[in-house]
């Protein structure tokens, strides 16, 4: 059976980091008096870029002090709250075992690279990866799809053999853009409704997104 390359996103799909965004969007926007989300709402309204989620969220565009007031209570809760964050259930097992099949693995995160590679390094898990790619950018209004089309240059495989796994909408956009796979997994940011509606698959668990993602490189 051909096995696909996975390009794993981390925030939401291996991270499990959803309930540290909660609590520091609930938390920023209390400073600004708005009533706190629940993760149902919160995953309802999520999408990138945020600019537009908190304008979903509270009815109208952010004045630019609003955003300042934003910008810094939820980085101040974030940052160290997501030091604390573990990783998805069977995330190692999963990943230590398709790196001793000898199938192909590598990240590409929003997440600024000076802080993703120490926290991989942390999890244990860096060895799983043939290419590791954060954000060396200011974060854009485009979303992932400059970084990720960047990111299957490196890989030197045709786009077809790979299959981009993520929580996020925009996870999808970026795929496709880049003429690549994408599989939707659920538990991490987005609801499972806001999920289907792009018309890729979209799964419950990292196992069925990786028996999904060899289907659809095998079928190609």
């Amino acid at each position: 059976m051909t096995t696909a390359h996975i390009i794993w996103d981390w925030n939401g799909t291996l991270l499990n980091d959803v309930n540290v965004s909660v609590d520091a969007t609930n938390l920023a926007l209390a400073e600004i008096g708005i009533e706190p989300l629940t993760l149902e709402q919160y995953r309802e309204y999520y999408c990138v870029p945020v600019q537009i989620f908190y304008k979903q969220v509270i009815g109208r565009e952010p004045s630019s002090s609003e955003w300042s007031i934003i910008g810094k209570t939820f980085n101040s809760h974030y940052r160290p709250g997501i030091q604390k964050a573990r990783l998805a259930d069977g995330v190692n097992q999963l990943l230590a075992r398709r790196h001793q099949a000898g199938a192909t693995q590598s990240l590409c995160s929003l997440m600024e690279h000076k802080d993703l590679l120490p926290m991989i390094d942390n999890h244990g898990i860096s060895e799983f990866f043939t290419h590791i790619d954060g954000r060396n950018t200011p974060l854009l209004t485009t979303g992932k799809s400059v970084q990720l089309a960047d990111h299957i240059k490196k890989l030197n495989l045709p786009p077809e053999k790979s299959v981009v796994i993520g929580d996020a909408t925009d996870d999808a956009v970026a795929a496709l853009a880049a003429g690549t796979h994408v599989v939707l997994y659920t538990g991490g940011t987005h609801s499972r409704l806001s999920l289907e509606k792009i018309g890729v698959p979209v799964v419950d668990s990292l196992s069925e997104a990786l028996a999904v993602a060899d289907d659809l490189v095998c079928k190609k």
